[in-house]
């Protein structure tokens, strides 16, 4: 691990980066939304399209990421999505009101393009430089680390520049997205791996076969992906908003408050990476606890208000969820041969978006509603992520020609079991 540790640290700008460009946008998103005069849902697709667009392209980025390589898909699309913020600052500049929020939402697609080809495609990579189980669990801690410390960041980091112009976040994306590209470029050096020269019907049948006779397995971690960042980005957006309409509390003050929440999921990721180790029943378990976390948090929340108890229940739910998110990401990538590792990590990145942009609509949706019918729907669909990662996933015992005897691992489905050597 030590002698990538520079390829290692390339690597994880890119969820940081990512992260910044769609999260620094939710504390500036009322601002966004009077300077254009539209309504807060329609603000609120700002988040939702670049998830949508992800969750189509992710499928298509890790195919092409297993058949080219993975580098060779990244760093194009990093461009991507410099090349969508730049349509965002022209539309901020040259255009108003309505005109403006048409072309910002089509920079937000080449912005979503980008990141389905660039984040997704770090987790496979890893689980390429690596033989090592235990050395790939604690690599992907740190990029779940890198994505969460970006979410820490982003809010305190888009209040602020939204203090200078209300578009100033789209104004860092490029200059980010360059940054990150350079890292890639010269400190990144791609594994050695066998190209996949399947043509694009046998691999798709291929996947097709595998999520036919392993679904009961992967479609739950798909799933509890898409449940943890549909609460965090749902939450976030509640908080963002309360915060100036109920507590009228605006920039940087906003920003730290959003942090809070995100600063304990951030810490509890790291912990979380570093205590499951290589131990498959150990990330079932605590990833189980992390959800059953966030469900209890989102219901208690409920029977209270005021600033204080809102804050500090929605931390509670933050550590829930970086405790989940490290197990869920070491059980898909470890449990996966290399051949197919790029698309099915990017089908759980795209269920993943699919959290991200229903989180802020569904949630403009229920505020006016109240806060029973919000919270009770956030701890609904925890318990149902609770629920999948203690049912589907059966601790069994591991084969002797598998590493060290006696060690209990998950009963991975054979024809997945197998990680790259």
């Amino acid at each position: 691990m030590k002698d990538k540790k520079w390829d290692l640290m390339a690597l994880a700008s890119i969820p940081l980066i990512m992260t910044l460009g769609n999260s620094m946008l939710l504390p500036v998103l009322p601002q966004i939304s009077r300077e254009l005069h539209i309504s807060s849902f329609q603000v609120s697709l700002l988040i939702t399209l670049y998830g949508l667009m992800a969750i189509l392209m992710i499928p298509v980025a890790g195919y092409l990421s297993d058949r080219f390589g993975r580098k060779k898909i990244i760093m194009p699309s990093l461009i991507i999505a410099a090349a969508g913020g730049a349509v965002c600052i022209a539309a901020a500049l040259f255009t108003k009101g309505i005109t403006a929020y048409w072309i910002i939402l089509g920079g937000r697609v080449l912005q979503g393009i980008g990141a389905a080809g660039a984040f997704p495609i770090v987790l496979p990579f890893v689980g390429d430089m690596f033989k090592d189980e235990k050395v790939v669990s604690k690599s992907l801690g740190l990029i779940e680390t890198s994505n969460t410390f970006g979410k820490v960041l982003s809010p305190i980091l888009g209040a602020y520049l939204g203090l200078l112009l209300w578009y100033a976040p789209f104004i860092s994306i490029p200059v980010l997205c360059i940054i990150s590209f350079l890292l890639v470029l010269f400190l990144v050096k791609e594994p050695e791996r066998e190209a996949d020269k399947q043509s694009l019907k046998e691999f798709m049948s291929g996947i097709v076969a595998i999520l036919r006779e392993h679904g009961r397995w992967l479609y739950a971690i798909f799933a509890i992906g898409g449940v943890c960042m549909f609460v965090t980005f749902g939450v976030l957006f509640y908080l963002s908003e309360t915060l100036e309409d109920k507590y009228n509390i605006h920039g940087v003050i906003k920003g730290l408050v959003l942090a809070i929440p995100l600063a304990l999921l951030c810490l509890a990721s790291y912990g979380s990476g570093k205590i499951i180790g290589q131990n498959k029943p150990r990330m079932k378990w605590i990833g189980c606890g992390g959800m059953f976390l966030i469900t209890a948090a989102m219901v208690i929340t409920g029977f209270g208000s005021g600033l204080y108890w809102l804050v500090g229940l929605l931390s509670v739910g933050g550590v829930g969820i970086g405790i989940a998110l490290p197990c869920m990401d070491a059980l898909i990538t470890e449990g996966i041969d290399q051949k197919n590792r790029g698309t099915i990590t990017s089908l759980y990145s795209s269920m993943r978006f699919i959290g991200v942009a229903l989180g802020p609509p569904v949630v403009s949706l229920l505020m006016p509603r109240g806060q029973w019918l919000l919270f009770g729907t956030m701890a609904g669909v925890s318990a149902v992520g609770g629920l999948l990662t203690l049912l589907a996933v059966t601790p069994g015992k591991k084969s002797s020609g598998s590493g060290q005897r006696g060690e209990k691992q998950l009963q991975l489905p054979r024809g997945i079991r197998q990680r790259a050597r």
